[in-house]
């Protein structure tokens, strides 16, 4: 069944394949006569080849490394040689169908009996298990899957070639895996449509790369034509073995990337800087390839005692960098909650009815006045975001700042905001009488910014936009932050609405008991005097 569920992509993907190498040649001739094309192949890094490697003994790999994952790559290429034996090994075959072949393949029934076999298991499950790890590490994988792990039927699998074993310290960066996606999209076959996630992470990555777009496409476009005067077999088989390269070192959403090495690790290494190597390089006598986008890397000299220390005390460095105490980020949280619960009608039950599932728009009608509550009060006292976000707020902040005649600062902050929030073609002319108000010389608002913000906002103001101020904004807000909202929050405007307050709340409690009473009680008086009718 397995086999003939491979048959129809495959028939599908012959002829696809005969439409393709006839655009092929029509193309050919067009660029033979193309003068500028030996221009473009010039200026384009030179052919990138992919040697199809069969042996173990052609993989560049230290023996003396004795790094974590080396040790492990070792072992699993031992055994990966053995199963390619070709007198004891799992036999290679090529699957014929009636219009198709699938060349150099196995099946998950045949790797999984051999694991049972040669290394003495007798679970199958087992042996799935130590299958499926070797899988994951790429040294097999699925034709017809992104997933990498073993299945014991009749599911085809294929040798990765040892030019792409995870032991040659490949570091791929994202600029080749924008080159890998681009020649997918440049190949009309079936077997090479980009999955879901892989157009996602296309489209993510030509937008990081906007700028540099038009070079990794023209990469992209020289190795199609690299790939194309190759054997249709051999470009079969490198097109799946670049795939589940891909795959280990940018996984399906939800698989592990077996490829990271963590940190602790490197301590333990003897050169914690990994060399990066390209996957579109050439490796010749041991000398460093390099992708056409990343930069040579000088070979290192062999540490000294002094490097060893450098490197320890840079390793410390980077463990603690990113690191917090889960108590320091309880503390944290739970002082965040106890802040905020009042506030949350989830936690805390709310005096008025929830507009969003009543008629009743008093909550918003509250929450809009001018004459703010003790609770919205006391979130002024949180943050100076808090207080800029009630208009109420903002309005006694801003009289605090008129009596300390430092005004100017918000004036100038929310000139900005409004900025931001202003139709496109009258952004030019707003950003000019901003400069006009608060930062040209003699400006009759003027405020104080450092240099450094000052020149990036002259020079932003040369192509002006929403975002011209973002600089001197920052540099406002932080002075507010800093030394006038620590003084609002001190000084009596503040201070007396806060004790003010809630002699109002209580009152209004008191009203709000007194009403319901009254109401409880002519509902009482009523019920009794029916009943007494009734009776």
């Amino acid at each position: 069944m397995a086999e003939a569920q491979q048959q129809q992509p495959e028939e599908e993907e012959e002829e696809e394949e005969e439409e393709e190498e006839e655009q092929q040649q029509s193309s050919a001739e067009v660029t033979e006569t193309d003068e500028g094309s030996e221009e473009l192949k010039e200026s384009v890094h030179t052919a990138t080849t992919r040697p199809l490697l069969s042996t173990r003994s052609m993989s560049i790999v230290d023996p003396d490394d004795d790094s974590p994952n080396m040790i492990v790559y070792r072992k699993i290429e031992d055994v990966v040689t053995l199963i390619q034996d070709e007198t004891e090994g799992v036999p290679i075959r090529t699957v014929k169908s009636f219009m198709s072949k699938i060349p150099s393949v196995v099946t998950g029934t045949d790797i999984v009996q051999w694991l049972m076999k040669n290394l003495s298991i007798e679970d199958p499950a087992e042996a799935m298990h130590v299958g499926s790890l070797i899988a994951a590490q790429g040294y097999f994988f699925p034709i017809s899957d992104h997933v990498l792990s073993l299945k014991d039927d009749g599911t085809f699998y294929r040798f990765q070639a040892p030019y792409f074993w995870p032991s040659n310290r490949w570091e791929p960066e994202n600029t080749d895996y924008a080159i890998y996606l681009c020649k997918r999209t440049m190949q009309n076959k079936t077997r090479l449509e980009l999955a879901d996630y892989e157009a996602e992470n296309l489209a993510r990555l030509q937008r990081a790369f906007a700028r540099k777009w038009e070079f990794i496409y023209m990469q992209a476009e020289a190795q199609v034509k690299i790939d194309r005067k190759k054997d249709k077999t051999e470009r079969k088989i490198l097109d799946s073995q670049e795939r589940a390269f891909w795959d280990v070192h940018r996984p399906v959403p939800g698989c592990v990337n077996t490829t990271e090495m963590d940190i602790r690790k490197c301590r333990r290494m003897k050169n914690p800087h990994r060399v990066k190597k390209s996957v579109y390089g050439l490796a010749e006598e041991s000398t460093q390839s390099q992708s056409p986008v990343h930069t040579p890397l000088q070979l290192c000299r062999k540490g000294t005692k002094e490097d060893v220390k450098k490197e320890i005390l840079f390793l410390n460095t980077q463990l603690d960098r990113h690191c917090m105490k889960m108590s320091k980020v309880s503390e944290s949280l739970i002082s965040y909650t106890e802040q905020y619960m009042d506030y949350d009608p989830f936690v805390t039950g709310q005096e008025l009815p929830n507009p969003w599932t009543s008629d009743d728009p008093s909550f918003w009608d509250l929450e809009a006045s001018k004459d703010p509550s003790l609770q919205r009060v006391k979130k002024w006292g949180f943050s100076l975001e808090e207080a800029l976000k009630d208009s109420a707020g903002q309005e006694l902040f801003l009289k605090f700042l008129e009596s300390e005649f430092s005004s100017e600062n918000l004036r100038f902050w929310l000139a900005v905001q409004g900025l931001k929030r202003m139709p496109q073609q009258e952004v030019a002319q707003r950003a000019q009488d901003i400069w006009a108000e608060f930062l040209a010389e003699g400006a009759p608002s003027s405020i104080n910014l450092d240099s450094h913000s000052y020149e990036r906002t002259n020079q932003n103001l040369k192509d002006p936009g929403r975002y011209s101020y973002e600089d001197a904004q920052d540099h406002i807000y932080k002075l507010m932050k800093s030394d006038s909202y620590a003084r609002f929050l001190r000084s009596n405007v503040y201070q007396d609405l806060l004790k003010k307050k809630p002699d109002t709340e209580q009152g209004r409690r008191t009203s709000l008991e007194k009403f319901t009473r009254s109401v409880g009680k002519s509902l009482a008086s009523k019920r009794l005097t029916g009943l007494m009718q009734s009776s």
